[in-house]
């Protein structure tokens, strides 16, 4: 029988956006891996590229914790893998730690894991303790663990911030104000990983601008209660699924690619910019990304957009979210006004815009089932395909992104997460199932 594992974890929260949890978690993480633990990191709510940052901080996939999308119990379920071989768990939080339904805080209480929170320290000095008071103590359940001051100043302007903490609130240490050690962004986020060369030395300078504030005391370890045992039936025996992934489609979730592997998927992974054909495949998966910045890359690499329109025309499954979708449309215009002819596959255009154009938590009643997931684009789309189905936010967020379908192939903006209905995600993959209009 499974017995409870006990690992030292806190979840990084802020007060708001923008206070630097991904930069902290980030140094948290090569911090103590650079001191030979073995460190796991999650990531809250939907997200992709801090996820890519965080891997490379830890050295260790990063996978979602979320009470809405991944649910209480397989989040649950994940920490509880992840306490079996690691040393410390860290969990980056999203947004402001009560912003939001579910929020940080909640899923805090939930699974019940101390925070750690995070405050921007510009400008502060003992205001600082009254911050970290307030989020210690607006919600009595919370279970919290201290703070960390993000953007010090000096070792004197660290010290004031130290001081003002109150109620024997915990010091977690500061990072200091440099621009070496920050993460550079762009519209969706983050730079990806793989496009920052030197991604390693500002990881090792925040671990070492950390090291110099903070002593070496773990967190106290948390309690993480074994799951109930899950059965996954194997949906996709066989099935060889050829998956794109390179700097033009990366949003990826590791929850996915475990989820189609359980299933029995055999998952070939391929570049659209740089492959000349699909690999051997019986379905494709075309997931999200940054397609508006390559392409031109992706318009010119011609045998691969023979391939994948020989893919679709044989009937085979073919799964496009967000930027994959994009991929499949006559053309994609990015912001500075430059078209490239994709796929044609989808009647349409789609052209980038400077702001963002939606973003919401997403659950879509298909055929096939119920999936949750979300959509983040600042893309507009125009096709004369009607849609099939449209998503609903459980909050309130804007978009009621819209699923179309045409023979085996289906597109939307929403990235789905599989995990959420495992057999309605096998039958969007499945070959021989059923076609619609």
């Amino acid at each position: 029988m499974s017995t409870p594992r006990h690992c030292p974890a806190v979840l990084i929260a802020a007060p708001a956006s923008g206070q630097g949890k991904t930069t902290v978690t980030a140094a948290l993480a090569r911090l103590h891996r650079n001191r030979g633990l073995r460190v796991r990191v999650f990531k809250c709510g939907p997200d992709f590229l801090d996820p890519m940052i965080l891997e490379r901080a830890s050295g260790a996939p990063v996978y979602q914790l979320d009470l809405w999308m991944v649910g209480a119990a397989q989040s649950r379920r994940l920490l509880w893998e992840a306490a079996e071989t690691a040393d410390l768990i860290l969990v980056e939080g999203v947004m402001g730690l009560f912003d939001g339904t579910p929020s940080s805080a909640d899923l805090a209480i939930e699974l019940g894991v101390p925070v750690l929170g995070v405050i921007d320290g510009t400008a502060m000095a003992q205001t600082f303790g009254a911050l970290a008071l307030g989020l210690a103590r607006y919600r009595p359940e919370l279970p919290f663990a201290g703070v960390l001051a993000n953007r010090v100043g000096s070792e004197r302007h660290g010290q004031l911030l130290r001081d003002s903490l109150t109620e024997g609130l915990r010091w977690f240490g500061g990072l200091p104000r440099e621009q070496a050690i920050g993460l550079p962004s762009r519209h969706l986020g983050l730079v990806q990983a793989s496009e920052l060369e030197d991604l390693d030395r500002r990881l090792d300078a925040a671990a070492q601008a950390l090291a110099a504030t903070c002593d070496d005391a773990l967190p106290a370890p948390v309690c993480f209660y074994p799951p109930e045992n899950e059965v996954v039936a194997p949906l996709l025996a066989g099935v060889r699924v050829a998956v794109a992934r390179d700097q033009a489609f990366a949003f990826l979730y590791n929850g996915n690619l475990d989820a189609l592997r359980a299933m029995g998927a055999e998952l070939r992974f391929f570049s659209p910019i740089s492959d000349t054909a699909l690999p051997p495949c019986d379905s494709l998966y075309l997931p999200g990304g940054y397609p508006e910045l390559h392409h031109q890359r992706l318009a010119a690499n011609t045998g691969m957009l023979e391939s994948i329109r020989a893919h679709h025309k044989a009937g085979k499954p073919l799964l496009a979210e967000c930027g994959g979708m994009l991929y499949l449309l006559e053309g994609l215009t990015d912001v500075d006004g430059e078209r490239a002819a994709l796929l044609g596959l989808m009647p349409g255009e789609a052209t980038l815009q400077k702001r963002l154009a939606a973003l919401a938590l997403q659950e879509v009643q298909l055929d096939e089932g119920i999936l949750r997931g979300h959509t983040y684009h600042h893309s507009l789309t125009t096709t004369p395909w009607e849609a099939i189905a449209r998503g609903r936010s459980p909050n309130g967020g804007r978009g009621a992104e819209a699923v179309y379908r045409c023979g085996r192939l289906t597109a939307s903006y929403v990235h789905f997460y599989f995990p959420s209905n495992l057999a309605a995600a096998a039958a969007l993959l499945q070959p021989g199932g059923p076609a619609h209009d």
